[in-house]
């Protein structure tokens, strides 16, 4: 590890003063200093933003939820609301790490997340992501979980995060404050897809703070839930996953909004699933109809073709488990 300096930002003006000075925030540290470690982030300052006033869950006056940066996985998993309103994202919170770590990292920390690719990691590795211009180590060698889509000759490395397929699918906002003010961001814009510049991860300014993850009210009732397939049942990363909201009245489907993760370089929205349940009755036919277009533009690499019917089998089985089978 590096030196670095360090500081405890008693509020929300001095964090956002240390930010513009190149200051690195930090809340539960549970990917950061792991990062540090291995000498993949060098910071030369962090700020401790443990002390600011992020830690609510609130329903907005439209009736959607705002959930604070501060606030940890395991708040937020367990949190009334949340497992009320939105049982998609108290599953996805739950179905990832393990609970020492959920007790530790937060809301804004677990969108931020770096990937788990072993390139990225392995400092001797080319690795665009890391090092721009270095090259891209998984291209050419083991990719079994890296992604199928999104990609990028500069980049396969998939975005870890449960949760934020959860936030993607319920089209959420990123809440920001900075040098310049407070801003929202469409979920969808926020993670960003590695292109030519895949060490660009996220569309934070210089100085910005993640203060909230707002959900948007969704039309009621609504049924929702999130399924993870990994290669062993506790503390592991997806190989897919699905997450899946439902609105139906009158037997008719009116509001569908699906995700996929383990698959994408970002959380992935899968609008053409989405688009294929609109206005249709629920049923076994439709869920698989549905669901083969999952995988719509995959580019699976030497080890990971498997994942495109993976995730198709994982999208029609949580579509049958929410929607019900008939």
């Amino acid at each position: 590890m590096h030196p670095f300096a360090f500081t405890k930002a008693p509020n929300t003006r001095a964090a956002l003063e240390a930010g513009r000075h190149g200051g690195r925030y930090i809340a539960g540290g549970t990917t950061l200093v792991d990062l540090m470690r291995e000498t993949v982030e060098r910071p030369a300052a962090l700020v401790d933003i443990g002390a600011l006033p992020l830690r609510e869950v609130t329903v907005t006056e439209r009736g959607g939820l705002r959930i604070g940066a501060l606030v940890t996985m395991a708040e937020a998993a367990a949190h009334l609301k949340v497992r009320t309103l939105y049982p998609v994202v108290s599953q996805a919170l739950e179905l990832s790490a393990s609970a020492q770590l959920r007790n530790m990292a937060t809301i804004g920390g677990n969108i931020m997340q770096r990937t788990r690719c072993s390139y990225f990691r392995d400092v001797t590795a080319a690795c665009n992501k890391r090092a721009p211009g270095s090259g891209c180590a998984a291209l050419e060698g083991v990719n079994r979980t890296h992604a199928i889509l999104g990609t990028s000759d500069a980049c396969v490395a998939t975005h870890p995060s449960d949760a934020a397929v959860a936030f993607a699918a319920l089209e959420a906002r990123v809440h920001l404050l900075g040098p310049d003010g407070g801003r929202q961001v469409p979920f969808a814009d926020f993670l960003l897809r590695p292109g030519s510049t895949p060490s660009r991860e996220q569309a934070l300014r210089s100085g910005e703070l993640i203060t909230a993850v707002e959900i948007p009210a969704h039309p009621r009732p609504l049924k929702s839930g999130y399924l993870k397939v990994r290669d062993r049942q506790s503390y592991e990363f997806a190989l897919t996953s699905a997450a899946v909201a439902l609105h139906v009245r009158g037997g008719v489907i009116r509001e569908a909004k699906v995700a996929a993760g383990g698959v994408g370089t970002v959380p992935w929205k899968l609008p053409a699933v989405e688009a294929a349940l609109l206005g249709e009755r629920p049923s076994d036919r439709l869920w698989a109809e549905a669901a083969a277009h999952a995988a719509d533009g995959a580019r699976p690499l030497q080890h990971n073709r498997f994942k495109v019917e993976l995730l198709k089998r994982t999208v029609e089985r949580q579509l049958r488990i929410v929607g019900g089978s008939r």
